[in-house]
């Protein structure tokens, strides 16, 4: 019994051999893999730059094997939105980095070999000397007329140079689709503006979403450089549209092409007569003082005006005109279309932000100017494309 239970480790020896050269073999191959090279991994800009360029791109490109894994962030949590090349050696964002902004670069890569790894870099970009923003008409979320552009104003001057790439970074898309162009105008204010109208009045109904992939694009030297991306959106209401007829002195209203009602009102008089063409409202106040220095007639009148819409923004108005003993009968107005104050509110209710009221009949000839409001319908179509900084 003793005897047998010496020989049992004896017996046993040979096993533990055999099974330590198996765990060494594997040990092996484990460090084998362990010793191969990963893809190396370039990011532009380089990392740890503190200062780096305004108007770059991030690129991401890997040697040696392919990224399987991509994603920057800029310092608030903004993923970048960017491409990854069909081979996958590399990837580039889709816009430029913006002023003061620290991106976190996380990519993963499998090599040729097999080896997968992993990496983080960052980057900060330099400060601009200038800043430009926009402010966007229609609001996000409104509900506009069938004649509403969509408008954008800049802050500070956008050289002529840099409109292309302003031009290609906005984009608008329609639910349903609608044809529409970009087009530069001088806003009445004397600032930089950007328009985009379509070629007929929008279907009512219509969804209208904007987008403009701006940050880290230029606007010039004395413009500065665009801080952030835009996102908006507005809704196109029902199809209300007015048109005046100056010799009638007359007001009628249109729902989906239908005379649903007239108003008698008083035009601008031979001396002053009323602007011609197809005006936009671009806004409307339902009190507002009536200032003559505001259309050049010095301090010869201050009168108070209920139910107040706006045309243009020299001082064409719809508006209620208590004083004038001739509405219906004369058109004897400085430009405005005067009314009773209860056809003013009926005008004024009925046509909404961005429809459209058609002058006809007028023996004023002179165009108004594109940016004297939202006046895109004083040109044809044909007029209007040739506003496009891409058309030149």
């Amino acid at each position: 019994m003793y005897a047998g239970s010496r020989r049992h480790p004896a017996r046993l020896l040979p096993a533990l051999i055999a099974a330590g050269t198996l765990l060494t073999a594997c040990g092996s191959g484990d460090a084998s893999q362990t010793d191969q090279p990963a893809a190396k991994v370039t990011v532009t800009p380089t990392p740890g730059n503190t200062s780096a360029k305004l108007g770059s791109e991030i690129s991401v490109r890997a040697d040696g094997g392919k990224l399987t894994s991509v994603e920057v962030k800029d310092d608030k949590g903004v993923t970048v939105a960017g491409r990854l090349a069909g081979d996958g050696a590399s990837w580039k964002s889709d816009g430029k980095v913006k002023p003061q902004t620290t991106y976190t670069v996380r990519t993963k890569t499998k090599s040729t070999q097999g080896k997968e790894a992993s990496a983080t870099s960052k980057f900060t970009t330099e400060r601009a000397d200038k800043v430009n923003k926009l402010t966007n008409t229609p609001g996000g979320g409104q509900t506009v007329g069938t004649g509403m552009p969509v408008s954008i104003l800049f802050d500070h001057p956008v050289a002529k140079d840099r409109r292309a790439d302003i031009e290609k970074a906005l984009k608008v898309t329609t639910q349903p689709k609608v044809q529409g162009a970009w087009g530069w105008v001088k806003d009445y204010s004397g600032k930089d503006r950007i328009d985009w109208r379509p070629k007929d009045y929008w279907p009512a109904g219509t969804k209208v979403s904007v987008k403009g992939a701006l940050s880290g694009i230029n606007s010039g030297d004395d413009g500065g450089w665009f801080a952030r991306d835009y996102n908006f959106g507005f809704k196109i209401g029902a199809d209300h549209k007015a048109v005046i007829d100056v010799p009638s002195h007359t007001l009628t209203m249109y729902e989906n092409g239908k005379n649903v009602g007239s108003i008698s009102g008083s035009a601008g008089s031979p001396q002053d007569p009323t602007r011609g063409g197809v005006h936009t409202v671009r806004s409307k106040n339902a009190a507002e003082t009536m200032d003559s220095a505001t259309i050049g007639h010095g301090s010869e009148w201050m009168l108070d005006s209920k139910w107040v819409t706006h045309l243009t923004a020299s001082g064409t108005f719809l508006h209620s005109a208590p004083w004038n003993k001739s509405i219906g009968v004369e058109n004897n107005s400085h430009g405005c279309f005067g009314m009773t104050t209860s056809d003013a509110k009926r005008a004024y209710d009925f046509l909404t932000i961005g429809s459209t009221v058609e002058v006809k009949g007028t023996t004023n000839t002179n165009k108004t100017d594109v940016g004297n409001g939202l006046e895109v319908w004083q040109e044809s179509w044909e007029q209007w494309q040739q506003r496009s900084a891409l058309t030149h």
